[in-house]
């Protein structure tokens, strides 16, 4: 049982995290940080957190895990401040989506305490934000991946694979390059052609009229481009190696498409539609 959990970045993530786990009965206090006192007091008053302080040093006091739900660009720092003020038995994990940064960063900041740090990512999410989304079940059967370094005590990691057990989910591990380019073809392109669909079409002429007749394979396909531009930012440039080589793999096979339609070869479309399809529908209860 986690006797104090400190979520730094109450928001979705970290605030589905607290509900799940309080839900189950696994922890006893919740510790809530960020820079805006007011997001923090409404977790406070929703019973996401049991009391709150915008200094992540003082917020981690005494926890005996803490999980860090910063956006990518801001993981250093954090770390950096919680560092000189963790407990002895702390363990300290992540939700970042690009664990090669968050690695980096954990390395540069946090020390002689790198060994209690467990890097993971929850593959979980909505295209909503803040903690006013936050709902106990997001975990449930999904999986998260954990990344644990060479320096990481198994008993930090296994720590953290009970906590997410706990709240519902699947547990991984894998090697840090290996999920960022995992994560490049499966959550991070998607969300790149979403967002670059919707701003093509908004920059249209008759933008109004192409979103008013817009059917549900449009929303189906854009929902993801209502998810928060400043995360999808830093994650895009967090793991930009592995972004990059899925979007030129993605371009060539655009381009190889755009050419059976020029060329009028209907036998090639059919092939590329029934391939999506077969595997679309043998993977869709994965």
């Amino acid at each position: 049982m986690i006797r104090r959990l400190c979520i730094i970045g109450v928001g979705l993530i970290g605030g589905s995290l607290a509900r799940a786990l309080r839900q189950a009965g696994y922890v006893r206090e919740i510790v809530g940080s960020s820079r805006r006192a007011e997001h923090l007091q409404e977790a406070v008053e929703l019973g996401v957190i049991d009391r709150f302080d915008t200094d992540a040093a003082r917020a981690v006091q005494g926890a005996d895990m803490i999980v860090v739900c910063v956006p990518l660009g801001a993981m250093e720092q954090t770390f950096r401040s919680i560092a000189p003020a963790l407990a002895s038995d702390a363990v300290v994990t992540d939700v970042g989506s690009a664990k090669a940064r968050v690695v980096t960063a954990a390395r540069a900041a946090l020390g002689a305490r790198l060994s209690c740090f467990v890097p993971g990512h929850p593959i979980a999410g909505t295209e909503k934000s803040g903690v006013t989304a936050s709902f106990a079940e997001l975990y449930r059967n999904r999986k998260v991946i954990l990344t644990p370094l060479d320096e990481t005590d198994p008993t930090a990691t296994a720590r953290v694979q009970t906590m997410w057990e706990t709240a519902g989910a699947q547990v991984q591990c894998m090697d840090v390059e290996h999920h960022d380019e995992v994560l490049a073809a499966t959550s991070h392109l998607p969300h790149v052609l979403a967002f670059q669909m919707v701003d093509t079409l908004a920059r249209m002429s008759d933008e109004d009229e192409i979103f008013r007749y817009a059917a549900g394979g449009f929303r189906d396909f854009t929902r993801i481009a209502s998810s928060d531009p400043v995360m999808w930012r830093d994650i895009c440039l967090a793991n930009d190696r592995a972004v990059l080589k899925m979007l030129e793999r993605y371009r060539s096979d655009l381009d190889r498409l755009a050419g059976a339609i020029r060329a009028g070869d209907g036998a090639e479309l059919e092939r590329v539609f029934r391939n999506a399809k077969a595997a679309r529908d043998r993977h869709n209860d994965r």
